[in-house]
């Protein structure tokens, strides 16, 4: 899954180290979460959210983008 952590923590010019402990986490996973490497469980996407003030939304995006005007594809569906 895409992300905008990277970027929206520079904006506030933290460090890795210092978004982690915000979050309770390693360091490791919030670089593994910037790199893509790691989808944030739910309850910690909430908490990514809520540390930056944004949508869950704004942060994370999903790969798999559909045509203008329609729905992806629910994976229930495929």
């Amino acid at each position: 899954m895409k992300n905008r952590l990277r970027v929206l923590r520079a904006e506030l010019d933290w460090s890795q180290a210092q978004l982690a402990e915000r979050l309770g986490v390693s360091r490791q996973t919030v670089n593994a979460i910037e790199t893509g490497k790691y989808d944030p469980s739910l309850p910690l996407a909430f908490s990514i959210a809520r540390t930056f003030n944004r949508h869950i939304e704004e942060i994370f995006v999903s790969e798999e983008k559909a045509p203008a005007g329609r729905l992806a594809p629910t994976r229930a569906g495929l």
